[in-house]
């Protein structure tokens, strides 16, 4: 399958994949609040920075990711997605490969993600990639977290991975 770069267009789909994607883990309502996650500025102004991966018959995967606006080493994953169909497949793992290689070309040398606590899967995947969780102001099952990361009760565990070095 093709991987390119996003475009705006790609929007409206993307929402659609988040929502049928974690329909299954979630209830409708919960899926569509995922999917607010991903308002359509992220491809308007990051559309350069993140990733599709497509066929002819839709889109099987995205990253939509971005470069740090303040500093020149940092860069950002904010929220990938792969179809249920194809998970464990190396999908995400190609989609991370490709935004690294992409960074370290701009001069980033070192990517960020965050997530809840409760999202094993993406703490399990990130680890395997080689990920750091960063140290944090509490512990939830044994991982650092920042309390309140994202508002009151929005716990996250935060990662980082050094790149191009």
């Amino acid at each position: 399958m093709p991987l390119r770069q996003a475009t705006v267009s790609d929007h409206g789909t993307i929402v659609e994949c988040v929502q049928q994607w974690w329909g299954d883990s979630r209830t409708p309502e919960q899926a569509r609040e995922l999917s607010l996650l991903l308002p359509k500025l992220f491809l308007q102004f990051f559309s350069g920075t993140s990733l599709v991966l497509e066929d002819g018959s839709g889109i099987y995967g995205f990253l939509i990711g971005f470069y740090a606006a303040d500093n020149d080493t940092e860069a950002y994953i904010h929220f990938v997605g792969v179809d249920p169909k194809l998970r464990g497949q190396g999908v995400a793992r190609r989609l991370y490969t490709a935004f690294f290689q992409r960074a370290a070309v701009q001069g980033r040398t070192e990517v960020r993600a965050v997530t809840s606590p409760g999202n094993t899967g993406s703490i399990a995947f990130h680890r395997a990639m080689g990920f750091s969780l960063e140290s944090g102001d509490s512990e939830v099952d044994g991982l650092p977290v920042h309390t309140d990361y994202d508002g009151p009760g929005q716990h996250r565990v935060c990662f980082c991975q050094k790149i191009g070095l």
